[in-house]
């Protein structure tokens, strides 16, 4: 059998993976699985030679458990890593990489509240609600590797701030997390889209400058 770069899912065993069409492969001789964690030395595995990167997906979400590659391979380049990781050339450079995204994550926060404001659009007589309102779905949403649909980019940032607002306040102003809802199929879409009605009612009101109970309004008492 030749061996080429794959993308496979675990297999029965330890020792085997799965291919995408189904069958079961032997890892090969003098293989061993790199764990995920250190992305520098995965790149250079990667492009040293033949590896199959095992992936499970569980719902929607991909989750990575490693990469199989040569024994001899990994250890080579995981002590040439080591011997960069120890220059100072490389400590300076770490330290401006992370200053970089550090101003890079305030960028896009700052962006994303306004964009969550301007979707928002309340009254100016509520305009401190909004700016609370806006800073709270931005500290939940946008930390890096949170995995919030503000973190992806295959939909424009307006469309991710409104999708960020209704979803902080499923979990914050309604009893979504402690309803039991049945196992059939569609059935939880359709009680979020349920929920999401009734969080953008109350947008609404809070938009026409309507005048809304703060002691009865589940939005003032999580902002609370």
């Amino acid at each position: 059998m030749t061996i080429e770069t794959r993308v496979v899912s675990p297999g029965p065993n330890e020792k085997t993976v799965r291919t995408i069409e189904g069958a079961v492969l032997q890892v090969p001789k003098g293989w061993e699985l790199l764990p995920p964690g250190d992305a520098g030395l995965t790149r250079r595995v990667k492009a040293s030679g033949p590896t199959w990167t095992v992936q499970e997906k569980k719902g929607r979400k991909v989750f990575s458990r490693g990469v199989w590659a040569s024994g001899v391979a990994i250890s080579q380049i995981r002590a040439q890593l080591e011997v960069e990781r120890s220059t100072e050339a490389y400590a300076k450079r770490k330290v401006a990489d992370a200053g970089r995204r550090e101003k890079k994550q305030a960028a896009y926060v700052e962006d994303f509240g306004a964009a969550v404001l301007q979707f928002l659009n309340f009254d100016p007589i509520y305009g401190d609600l909004a700016h609370k309102l806006a800073t709270a779905v931005a500290h939940h949403a946008t930390p890096v590797g949170s995995g919030t649909v503000a973190r992806t980019e295959r939909i424009p940032i307006e469309q991710r701030a409104e999708a960020a607002v209704i979803a902080w306040m499923r979990h914050q102003t309604t009893a979504y997390d402690n309803l039991k809802i049945e196992r059939i199929k569609g059935q939880r879409r359709e009680v979020r889209r349920m929920l999401a009605d009734q969080s953008r009612q109350l947008l609404n009101d809070y938009r026409r400058g309507q005048t809304v109970d703060s002691s009865r309004c589940p939005l003032r008492k999580a902002l609370t």
